[in-house]
C-alpha cells in the first residue's frame, strides 16, 4: 500500500513572509544596522551639546561616565557622548558612498569585461589585476597625504577615494559570472532579434547578478567602515570632522588607551565594530538565501533523518 503524501503546514503563517525575512542573520543584521542609521540620522539633532562644546578650558583632565556626561569627557572637556551621536553620521555616509561607487565601478569593468570579450576583456582584467595588487590602504594614505586639508572632510570626496581601491574585487567576481551569462539562451535570443549591447546588459544580464551586486556592495560599505577609521586613526582625516574615526585618532594622541580612559576610544570602537557585524550578518544571510548548496546543507542539518558520517554505513530499520 502506497503512503498517502499530505501537505505540510505553514506554521505561524511564516510561509506568507518574504524568503529573506525569515533567515535569523538577515533579521538580526538588519535590525542592528536600522539602530545604526537612525542614529546617524537623528543622533546630531537629539545631542545634547555640539561636537565643539567643552564643559570648561581650566580642566584638562578626563571625567569618566557620570550623570552629566554620560559617556565622560576627553582632555579637552568635550562630551563624548554628543560626539559619537553626532560622529555616526560621516562615518556611514563615507561608507556607503565608498559602496555604491565601488558596486558601479565594478558593474562597469567587470560586466563588460565578460560580455564583450576578446581584447576588451584583456585590458579590463589587467586593470582589474592591477588594482587588486596594489596595496588598498597605502594607496589611499597617499592619496589622503596629497589632498588639501579642506577635501579631507568632504564625506562625498572620501567616500569617492576609498571606492577607488575597492571595486576590484566585485569587478572580478561579476566578469566570472557573466562569462557564465552570456551563452545562455536568453542571451542569444537578444541578440538575434537585434537587441543592442547595452540593452542586453541592463534588462538580460544584470537582473541575474543583482543578488552577487547586493553581496559586493555589502563588502565594499565593509571595507569602506574599516578603511575610514584607518585613515582617520593615522590622523589623514580632517581633525575637525566629528566622526567615530577622529574620536579614536583624538583618544590615541592623548594615550587614551594606556590611561586606562576606556570610555574615550571603547563606544566608537564598539561602534565600529557593531556596524561592521551587522553588515557581515547580512552579506552571509544573503549567501545562504541565493547560494543553493548552503541552503541545502543548512537543510540537512535541521532534518530529522539518519545522519551520514565518513566510514559509516547507516541502517534504517522497520
Amino acid at each position: 500500500m502506497s503512503p498517502v503524501l499530505r501537505p505540510r503546514r505553514r506554521s505561524g503563517g511564516s510561509g506568507s513572509r518574504p524568503r529573506w525575512l525569515r533567515s535569523p542573520k538577515v533579521a538580526a543584521g538588519s535590525l542592528i544596522l536600522l539602530f545604526f542609521v537612525l542614529l546617524a540620522v537623528f543622533g546630531p539633532m537629539v545631542a545634547p551639546h555640539s561636537p565643539e562644546w567643552q564643559a570648561s578650558t581650566l580642566d584638562n583632565v578626563p571625567h569618566p561616565p557620570s550623570s552629566q556626561f554620560w559617556l565622560g569627557t576627553d582632555v579637552q572637556q568635550h562630551d563624548l557622548f554628543s560626539q559619537l551621536l553626532a560622529g555616526g553620521r560621516d562615518t556611514l555616509l563615507i561608507a556607503f558612498v565608498g559602496g555604491l561607487v565601488a558596486t558601479a565601478l565594478s558593474v562597469i569593468v567587470g560586466v563588460s569585461a565578460g560580455f564583450l570579450g576578446g581584447k576588451a576583456d584583456e585590458v579590463l582584467s589587467i586593470l582589474t589585476n592591477i588594482f587588486l595588487a596594489l596595496p588598498g590602504l597605502l594607496i589611499l594614505m597617499v592619496v589622503m597625504k596629497m589632498m588639501p586639508d579642506g577635501d579631507t572632510g568632504n564625506p562625498l570626496l572620501i567616500g569617492a577615494v576609498i571606492a577607488l581601491s575597492a571595486w576590484a574585487w566585485g569587478a572580478r567576481v561579476l566578469r566570472a559570472q557573466t562569462l557564465a551569462l552570456r551563452n545562455q539562451d536568453y542571451v542569444e535570443s537578444a541578440r538575434v532579434v537585434g537587441e543592442s549591447r547595452v540593452r542586453i546588459i541592463v534588462f538580460e544580464i544584470l537582473p541575474n547578478l543583482l543578488p552577487i551586486l547586493a553581496s559586493s556592495f555589502i563588502f565594499t560599505v565593509i571595507y569602506g567602515i574599516g578603511a575610514y577609521a584607518s585613515l582617520a586613526w593615522l590622523g589623514l582625516i580632517n581633525p575637525t570632522t566629528a566622526s567615530w574615526g577622529t574620536m579614536l585618532n583624538t583618544a590615541q594622541q592623548f594615550s587614551a588607551t594606556t590611561s586606562g580612559t576606556w570610555w574615550w576610544y571603547g563606544p566608537p570602537a564598539l561602534c565600529v565594530a557593531f556596524v561592521g557585524i551587522a553588515l557581515a550578518l547580512l552579506n552571509f544571510g544573503i549567501d545562504e538565501i541565493v547560494n543553493p548548496r548552503m541552503r541545502s546543507t543548512r537543510r540537512g542539518l535541521r532534518s530529522k533523518g539518519p545522519r551520514f558520517q565518513l566510514g559509516l554505513t547507516p541502517v534504517v530499520r522497520d
